[in-house]
Parts: C-alpha cells; structure tokens; sequence
C-alpha cells in the first residue's frame, strides 16, 4: 500500500488573480456586514443587541403582557425575557402542549417567573373572541399585547372562516384581539397610571407587498396569488393597523401606545413553506440572520423601554426608529383598512 502523502499547501499569493479578488471582496463584504450588524443607533443599540440587552436594568413588576405565537421563535423569547424583568405573561398558544412545555422550561430556568398559556387561534374568529373573552373575565390587568404570531410564505390556503390563511393569521385575528381587549388596557393605563403599549411584530417583506398593497378585491382570490407577495401584505397590515389605531387612541386621549417592529431576518419556523428561503439561512445564516435573542430586542425595547415612552405611531428595527414604506405610512390606506377589516369579520363565514 502506498504512503499517503499530504498534498503541498499553495501560499494565497500564488492562487489565480481571480480567486485572490474574489477572496478578498468576499471577506471585505462579510466584515463590511458584520460593521453594520453591530453599528449602534440612536437608542444605542444595534442589530446585534439582544432582547436581555435592551431591557436590561428594567423592572417590569406590576405590568402583564400578551405575547401571541409565545410557543416558538422569537416568541418565546420575548415571553422568557419579559417574564425575566417582573412582567406576569400570558401566552396565547395555539398548540397547549407546546405553550405547557415552553411555560415549565420556563419557570425552571426562572422559579420567580409569572407564565401562563391560553389556547389562541389567530385563525379563527371564533378562537379570537373566546380567547379575549376568558381573559376579559379573568381579573388580570393587561398593559402590553405583543402581537407576534404569524405564518409565512404559505400555499394558497383559506381558514376557518374562508380567508386567506396569512391575511387572516397575521392581520386580521390580531385586528379583532386588539380591539376586544381595548377597553382592558385602557382601564389598566387608567387605573394604573402607566401607559398600556401595543406592539405588531410586522416585518421589512411590507415594502414587497402586491402592486396596490393590500388586494381589497381580492383577498381570498386564488388567481395572481403569491406566497410572498401575500405576507408582505399581511405585514403591511400590521403597520397600516398600528398607525391608525395610533391615530384613534391619541384622539380619545388615551394613555396607550401603539407602533410596529421589524424583528429582522430571523432564523426561526416561520421558513418552513419556503425551501429556497430555508436554503439561504443554512448557507448565509452566520452573516445575515439574527438569533432569536438578537431577534426579540427590537419587540421587547419598544414594549418595556424607557426611551420609548409615549412613542406611538412609528415603525421600529435594531431597536431604532426607521422609516417605513410610502405605502405603510398612508393614511388613508390605513383608515380603508381599518374599514374593511370590521367588515370582513361582521361578515365571516366558518367553515362547517
């Protein structure tokens, strides 16, 4: 048998002039993004800021919190941290026994945590109204609603009431929640004298919605259906729905907030209808995608920070305000919305 024999090492300067190019504009590229990653913005955070980062130092006691979608991702994260800083959380969960699972592993990391789950279908109308009606009529106070639970990039699908499964996930459950529990967090902002703050977890896809934005005429139409395209619309959704339900509490003079955040790319379950997007978070993951610490700071700044106080109608990312679309800050786009969501659930179907 023949020895084996280590192949001889080619020092970088004799590589081809090409690879060395390549080489070196790969690396200058990847430390160019990592710069920006941890370049801090006003609020002194940055890309990189994770959720304990931003809230810390931060007493939360005395404050309780709806976090939707609390069972996975950044979720979760947001509910454990919030929890971490005094908050008593509520998870609306979908499956109860992951949110069983998520609230024990939980409060054994942190026996002084205050957790509960409560089975939510951000689907259904019917699981919304029961949802906010046994929370209504639970004696707790409420000051933050988080709402985060989403789906992505989906095949075209209808829900339980015969909408489109995104729009009615991600927008329109958390229009209803939102104003079925208004009238609690007003009396907790009243009773307590802290504000109440309201947070759509929205995302940056919102500048990548249809043409026209949000598809009034057809929502639940099949034709021209993009997967992406139709998140995009949910999570401009999210945005028009926070700015104009900002618009409404400051014109009743109410002590509650209400914005929208940009978790950034994070590497979580939400991919899993979409292969190729999967496909670039293995490949581009080190350099591109956030962890679900990094990804629930931006949620967990605009919900417990002091900077942020009386803050209302703005969109959010690395815990900074930034500028949203054109389409996200119209105003009479919003007010539309606004309209056709109250409609659309006056006017639902269930499924039989």
């Amino acid at each position: 048998m023949r020895a084996y024999k280590p192949k001889k090492k080619i020092a970088f300067e004799h590589f081809p002039t090409k690879i060395k190019q390549s080489t070196i504009s790969y690396f200058a590229q990847r430390e160019r993004e990592m710069w920006l990653f941890n370049r801090k913005g006003a609020s002194g955070f940055s890309a990189s800021s994770t959720a304990e980062e931003v809230t810390e130092g931060i007493d939360g006691t005395g404050l309780t919190a709806i976090v939707t979608g609390g069972s996975s991702g950044i979720g979760t994260e947001t509910a454990r941290v919030l929890a971490l800083r005094g908050v008593h959380v509520v998870m609306g969960v979908r499956n109860m026994t992951a949110g069983r699972e998520v609230k024990e592993a939980m409060v054994k990391g942190n026996p002084t945590a205050k957790i509960d789950a409560m089975e939510l279908d951000l689907s259904s109308i019917a699981s919304v109204r029961k949802f906010a009606e046994e929370f209504n009529s639970s004696g707790l106070p409420l000051s933050i609603l988080i709402n985060n639970a989403g789906v992505m990039a989906t095949p075209f699908m209808l829900s339980k009431d015969n909408i489109e499964l995104q729009f009615a996930t991600n927008h329109l459950g958390h229009f209803l929640l939102t104003n079925l529990l208004l009238e609690k967090m007003k009396k907790t902002a009243l009773e307590s004298g802290r504000e109440g703050r309201i947070v759509n977890v929205s995302s940056r896809r919102h500048q990548f919605s249809y043409r026209e934005g949000i598809r009034f005429d057809k929502i639940n139409d099949p034709s021209g259906y993009n997967g992406l395209s139709a998140y995009g619309q949910s999570k401009l959704a999210n945005i028009l729905h926070a700015n104009e339900l900002s618009r409404r509490l400051k014109e009743n003079g109410a002590e509650i907030t209400a914005n929208s955040v940009h978790p950034g790319a994070v590497a979580t379950d939400l991919f899993r209808h979409h292969s190729f997007v999967s496909g670039l978070i293995g490949l581009l993951g080190k350099y591109m995608i956030k962890n679900v610490q990094q990804g629930a700071a931006t949620t967990c700044y605009v919900a417990l920070h002091p900077q942020v106080k009386g803050v209302s109608g703005h969109y959010f990312s690395d815990s900074n305000k930034v500028e949203a679309s054109p389409q996200a800050n119209d105003s009479e786009l919003a007010k539309k919305l606004w309209n056709f969501s109250l409609n659309m659930i006056d006017g639902c179907t269930p499924v039989s």
